[in-house]
């Protein structure tokens, strides 16, 4: 589909050529009857220009695209007006190139949206004091919390005080639905218990869902737009948003382990594989289960989450199982997770996200 409407971008510019030719007389063209000015001509050939300029950026996958092929297609379109007689039928290759124009530039507006709450979460974490996780950090934990910390390896490394990640998998929206492709990045910032995970789900070729989660000063906030453009779900600043958001944090922690020592998360042995962890934020707390094995590798997190953010909403078990683990600078994480609904007519597996670049203490976007 990309070549597809690259081909269009490129036979409808050079068609333009054709007004500038008219204009200045360099060749007979029958197919214009109508008389066109210098000074049209000009915008003829300017066209052209717009429409090969967009079809670079858009073959170089720059988000900005879209605006340049907006404006193409608008003075094209005013062109054709003037001639109308003779090329109204380049009318419908503007209406295409707009199908997908107007989605890209929605792309293009979620992008910087993101871009810019990403500059304000990482702001600031530069200049905070780098520590070492020593043994005695430790010491007020439960065992196998204990055990589960030493073999992820954070003991002699530094704190994380932020990470930023790649992740790639696939999603389905429904138990039987079909799974689709989706990307993803995600910032966390520890000290401040915040994150903001972007993701671009193909649901069918040359169309996209966006998607935006976030936790901001104890306050959720999740936005899906379908084709880049319609927004389908916009929720946020609710108690089921907001503790959805913090248990999806605490969860994640399995990623960057040391913000287990962190002064808001408490933890409580249940037994010997097994403890409670609660995170406090934002005047509220919430609470769920990690299990490790004996060696002190994660199994799973399991905690009641909100199903969904609106009215109708249950709260139903959400549960993490881990897949396979992998080496992000000396950390041993789960890089592979299973993410799973256990509703009552059984389980639902949504999500099965892999990461495929982990950073942390970097506090620049990709």
């Amino acid at each position: 589909m990309r070549i597809v409407f690259a081909v269009i971008l490129a036979i409808h510019g050079l068609i333009h050529l054709m007004g500038f030719v008219k204009a200045f007389q360099l060749k007979e063209i029958s197919a214009l009857t109508q008389s066109i000015s210098k000074p049209i001509g000009m915008l003829w050939l300017f066209a052209t220009v717009l429409f090969l300029t967009t079809l670079v950026f858009f073959l170089l996958k720059k988000d900005y695209w879209a605006i340049l092929c907006l404006v193409a297609a608008l003075l094209s379109q005013l062109l054709i007006i003037m001639v109308w007689k003779d090329a109204r039928f380049g009318t419908l290759a503007n209406l295409l190139i707009l199908l997908v124009a107007i989605p890209g530039f929605g792309t293009y507006r979620f992008h910087r949206m993101v871009r810019a709450e990403t500059m304000e979460l990482l702001q600031d974490i530069e200049s905070r004091d780098a520590r070492i996780v020593r043994e005695n950090d430790l010491n007020d934990l439960p065992p196998i919390v204990q055990r589960w910390l030493r073999h992820t390896g954070v003991v002699g490394k530094t704190w994380a005080r932020s990470v930023r990640l790649k992740q790639r998998g696939s999603v389905r929206n429904k138990p039987d639905g079909a799974w689709m492709p989706f990307t993803a990045t995600q910032y966390v910032d520890m000290e401040r218990t915040s994150f903001i995970w972007s993701t671009e789900v193909r649901a069918m070729p040359m169309v996209k869902t966006l998607g935006r989660d976030k936790l901001r000063n104890g306050k959720g906030d999740m936005l899906i737009k379908l084709a880049s453009v319609i927004p389908v779900v916009h929720e946020g600043n609710n108690d089921k948003i907001n503790t959805g958001a913090a248990l999806r944090y605490l969860a994640e922690i399995c990623w960057f382990p040391s913000a287990a020592l962190h002064k808001n998360i408490s933890w409580q042995a249940l037994d010997a594989s097994s403890a409670k962890a609660s995170l406090s934020i934002g005047g509220y707390e919430v609470s769920g289960v990690f299990q490790f094995t004996s060696e002190g590798a994660m199994i799973s997190f399991e905690a009641p989450r909100y199903y969904g953010g609106g009215e109708d909403a249950s709260l139903e078990t959400w549960r993490i199982e881990a897949v396979a683990f992998n080496e992000f600078e000396g950390i041993k994480i789960p890089y592979k997770c299973a993410v799973i609904w256990k509703l009552k007519e059984g389980d639902f597996e949504w999500l099965r996200p892999e990461i495929t670049d982990l950073e942390y203490n970097l506090t620049k976007p990709f």
